[in-house]
């Protein structure tokens, strides 16, 4: 799977436009995979809007991957979930899932990243990495080192997510990164498209530049 640039929808950071037009202009700019997230709609209006975005994506290679929800990406035939530590246990998730369901965990430490590789996750993200005010309730940024470390000692793709913009991708790529998540850098641009193009383009330079 190809996690380069995986943008998350916000509609609170999207200046007013909708998880589908977030989703329909990142997509048209070069987006990877798709997290819908949001935290304050019901059961059933995430199914309603994880259902158009499913209709969205379906229309090329884009992943979609939902946040927290396992009942939701279900429900609406995404490619996959997102879980954070206090979500669904990783194993149990793995029970639960159709077999190719995407299984993505969010990890602050080495010892995280390998239980969840163990446990059945296909990626881990290291969140977040910088200190980031899209997620003001994430905490401190755990930085390159950390990244490094968990790149060493998993096998799964690692996701760097928090605080990632064009300014700091190439160190996150040359830690060890396989994909760079973001909110605000896509998200919370006045051109939507412009922006994840711009970015998809500086990963993939960093990518031709950085060893294996």
């Amino acid at each position: 799977m190809n996690y380069d640039l995986y943008v998350i929808t916000d509609e609170n950071v999207g200046l007013g436009r909708t998880h589908a037009e977030i989703a329909e202009r990142a997509i048209a700019g070069g987006a990877d995979a798709i997290q819908l997230r949001d935290k304050f709609c019901s059961t059933r209006e995430l199914i309603r809007i994880g259902r158009i975005l499913r209709a969205i994506t379906s229309r090329g290679s884009t992943l979609l991957i939902i946040n927290d929800r396992l009942d939701v990406a279900l429900a609406c035939g995404a490619d996959g979930v997102h879980l954070g530590q206090g979500d669904m246990c990783t194993d149990v998730a793995r029970q639960i899932a159709p077999p190719g369901f995407i299984i993505g965990v969010s990890v602050s430490t080495v010892d995280e990243a390998v239980r969840a590789e163990r446990e059945g996750a296909d990626y881990v993200a290291l969140s977040p990495t910088f200190s980031t005010v899209s997620k003001p309730d994430a905490g401190p940024g755990h930085g390159l080192k950390m990244l490094w470390e968990i790149r060493r000692n998993v096998s799964v793709p690692v996701i760097a997510i928090g605080g990632i913009h064009h300014g700091n991708v190439g160190e996150v790529i040359a830690a060890g990164a396989n994909g760079i998540a973001v909110i605000s850098a896509v998200v919370g641009a006045a051109d939507i498209t412009a922006a994840a193009r711009d970015l998809k383009n500086l990963i993939r330079q960093c990518k031709a530049r950085s060893p294996p």
